[in-house]
Protein backbone atom coordinates (compact mmCIF):
# COMPACT_ATOMS: atom_id res chain seq x y z
CA UNK A 1 0.00 0.00 0.00
CA UNK A 2 1.48 3.27 -1.15
CA UNK A 3 1.84 5.90 0.94
CA UNK A 4 0.37 9.54 0.40
CA UNK A 5 2.93 12.18 -0.04
CA UNK A 6 4.04 14.30 2.50
CA UNK A 7 2.33 17.81 2.45
CA UNK A 8 4.69 20.61 2.86
CA UNK A 9 4.08 24.62 3.56
CA UNK A 10 5.66 27.56 4.96
CA UNK A 11 4.05 28.20 8.02
CA UNK A 12 1.51 26.36 10.81
CA UNK A 13 -1.29 28.46 9.84
CA UNK A 14 -1.60 27.24 6.16
CA UNK A 15 -1.61 23.38 7.88
CA UNK A 16 -4.00 24.48 10.22
CA UNK A 17 -6.63 25.83 7.17
CA UNK A 18 -5.54 23.00 5.31
CA UNK A 19 -6.73 20.96 8.28
CA UNK A 20 -10.01 22.93 8.51
CA UNK A 21 -10.81 23.01 5.17
CA UNK A 22 -10.17 19.32 4.06
CA UNK A 23 -11.19 17.29 7.48
CA UNK A 24 -13.37 20.03 9.33
CA UNK A 25 -15.61 21.16 6.58
CA UNK A 26 -15.38 17.76 4.75
CA UNK A 27 -17.57 14.65 5.25
CA UNK A 28 -14.89 12.13 5.62
CA UNK A 29 -16.28 8.43 6.37
CA UNK A 30 -14.25 5.65 7.03
CA UNK A 31 -14.24 2.10 4.84
CA UNK A 32 -16.57 0.68 6.90
CA UNK A 33 -19.81 3.62 6.66
CA UNK A 34 -18.95 5.93 9.77
CA UNK A 35 -18.72 9.21 9.38
CA UNK A 36 -16.09 10.88 11.40
CA UNK A 37 -16.04 14.47 12.62
CA UNK A 38 -13.33 16.80 13.20
CA UNK A 39 -13.01 19.77 15.45
CA UNK A 40 -10.90 22.85 14.62
CA UNK A 41 -9.50 22.06 18.41
CA UNK A 42 -7.98 19.36 17.88
CA UNK A 43 -5.34 21.28 15.10
CA UNK A 44 -2.91 22.00 18.26
CA UNK A 45 -3.44 18.69 19.74
CA UNK A 46 -2.59 16.74 16.92
CA UNK A 47 -0.01 19.00 14.99
CA UNK A 48 2.01 20.35 18.02
CA UNK A 49 4.34 18.63 20.36
CA UNK A 50 6.16 19.34 23.57
CA UNK A 51 9.65 20.14 24.20
CA UNK A 52 9.37 20.03 27.90
CA UNK A 53 7.94 16.14 27.66
CA UNK A 54 5.81 17.68 30.77
CA UNK A 55 2.59 17.19 28.38
CA UNK A 56 2.06 21.03 27.18
CA UNK A 57 2.20 21.05 23.61
CA UNK A 58 4.24 23.86 22.74
CA UNK A 59 6.23 23.27 19.33
CA UNK A 60 4.46 22.98 16.10
CA UNK A 61 6.00 19.40 14.67
CA UNK A 62 6.16 19.48 10.72
CA UNK A 63 6.76 15.79 11.47
CA UNK A 64 3.40 14.99 12.30
CA UNK A 65 2.32 17.98 9.65
CA UNK A 66 3.84 16.63 6.41
CA UNK A 67 1.90 13.62 7.15
CA UNK A 68 -1.46 15.58 7.23
CA UNK A 69 -3.27 13.05 4.83
CA UNK A 70 -2.10 10.12 5.78
CA UNK A 71 -5.34 10.76 8.65
CA UNK A 72 -7.94 10.72 5.82
CA UNK A 73 -5.79 7.84 4.09
CA UNK A 74 -5.66 5.50 7.23
CA UNK A 75 -9.97 6.20 7.94
CA UNK A 76 -10.76 4.69 4.46
CA UNK A 77 -8.13 2.29 3.55
CA UNK A 78 -9.99 -1.40 4.63
CA UNK A 79 -6.51 -3.21 4.92
CA UNK A 80 -6.51 -0.85 8.23
CA UNK A 81 -5.25 -2.52 11.47
CA UNK A 82 -7.88 -1.83 13.95
CA UNK A 83 -7.50 -1.85 17.72
CA UNK A 84 -9.22 -0.98 21.07
CA UNK A 85 -7.93 2.39 22.39
CA UNK A 86 -5.92 3.54 25.23
CA UNK A 87 -7.98 6.39 27.35
CA UNK A 88 -5.08 8.00 29.06
CA UNK A 89 -7.00 9.91 31.52
CA UNK A 90 -8.87 7.04 32.63
CA UNK A 91 -6.63 4.12 32.13
CA UNK A 92 -8.55 1.71 30.36
CA UNK A 93 -8.63 0.12 26.88
CA UNK A 94 -12.05 1.59 25.70
CA UNK A 95 -13.56 -0.43 22.78
CA UNK A 96 -14.81 2.06 21.57
CA UNK A 97 -11.71 3.51 20.92
CA UNK A 98 -10.58 2.78 17.76
CA UNK A 99 -6.85 3.06 16.44
CA UNK A 100 -6.40 2.60 12.73
CA UNK A 101 -3.01 1.72 11.48
CA UNK A 102 -1.98 1.45 7.74
CA UNK A 103 1.44 3.44 7.20
CA UNK A 104 4.19 2.50 9.39
CA UNK A 105 3.95 3.26 12.97
CA UNK A 106 1.07 6.08 11.78
CA UNK A 107 -1.57 5.85 14.22
CA UNK A 108 -5.76 7.19 13.82
CA UNK A 109 -8.01 7.37 16.75
CA UNK A 110 -11.47 8.28 16.85
CA UNK A 111 -14.19 7.59 19.35
CA UNK A 112 -17.04 5.72 17.72
CA UNK A 113 -20.75 6.41 19.15
CA UNK A 114 -23.84 4.41 18.26
CA UNK A 115 -27.35 4.60 18.44
CA UNK A 116 -30.35 3.03 20.26
CA UNK A 117 -30.13 0.26 17.43
CA UNK A 118 -26.83 -0.50 18.32
CA UNK A 119 -25.23 0.86 14.18
CA UNK A 120 -22.65 3.13 14.22
CA UNK A 121 -23.89 6.59 13.41
CA UNK A 122 -20.19 8.54 13.93
CA UNK A 123 -17.17 9.15 15.53
CA UNK A 124 -14.93 11.84 17.21
CA UNK A 125 -11.52 12.07 15.65
CA UNK A 126 -9.20 11.81 18.74
CA UNK A 127 -5.50 12.08 17.49
CA UNK A 128 -3.31 11.04 15.04
CA UNK A 129 0.50 10.70 15.51
CA UNK A 130 3.74 8.61 14.61
CA UNK A 131 3.70 5.83 17.05
CA UNK A 132 7.06 5.11 17.14
CA UNK A 133 7.49 4.55 21.45
CA UNK A 134 3.90 2.91 21.75
CA UNK A 135 2.96 1.07 18.33
CA UNK A 136 3.82 -2.62 19.89
CA UNK A 137 1.52 -1.55 22.93
CA UNK A 138 -0.68 -0.74 20.86
CA UNK A 139 -0.59 -3.93 18.42
CA UNK A 140 -0.95 -5.81 21.62
CA UNK A 141 -4.23 -4.65 22.56
CA UNK A 142 -7.63 -6.35 21.40
CA UNK A 143 -8.73 -5.80 18.02
CA UNK A 144 -11.43 -3.39 17.60
CA UNK A 145 -14.45 -5.52 17.00
CA UNK A 146 -17.98 -3.40 16.29
CA UNK A 147 -19.87 -5.95 18.37
CA UNK A 148 -18.16 -5.60 20.88
CA UNK A 149 -18.08 -1.82 21.14
CA UNK A 150 -22.15 -1.52 20.23
CA UNK A 151 -21.80 -3.42 24.11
Amino acid sequence: MSKPPFICYATPAEYKQYFEKHYCRAKIITFDNIRVYFSPSKFGHVFYESTNRDGKKDAFSIHRAKRIDWIKATLENPHAELYQGWNKKDKVIEPNRRVSVVYEEFVVVIDVKFDEQDRPIKAEFITAYVADNSINSIRKSPKWDKRKCMK
